[in-house]
């Protein structure tokens, strides 16, 4: 799925992606390749993103909003830092 993570100062990540966890407001929520639509409010936390190669890729973020569909999700986020893992 092709993802991105939008925040007020510009794109913070754009790109394919296996999976995307991330904080919602009533816990933490995973979605994968070929997602139903949705929509969903975020809450404080990380985001976890895991790109084709493996690769992980952390985000805290202050909360937002999430959009799916098209096989295409898209985070608009108040981010405070990324960190790569893997």
């Amino acid at each position: 799925m092709q993802l991105s993570i939008i925040t007020p100062a510009g794109t913070l990540f754009q790109g394919a992606c296996k999976l995307v966890q991330m904080p919602g407001t009533d816990g933490l929520f995973e979605i994968l390749d070929r997602h139903a639509p949705m929509v969903a409010l975020l809450g404080k936390g990380k985001v976890k993103v895991q790109e084709p190669d493996g690769k992980e890729l952390f985000f805290d973020i202050e909360g937002g909003a999430l959009k799916v569909g098209d096989n295409e999700a898209t985070l608009l986020v108040e981010s405070v830092k990324r960190k790569q893992l893997g």
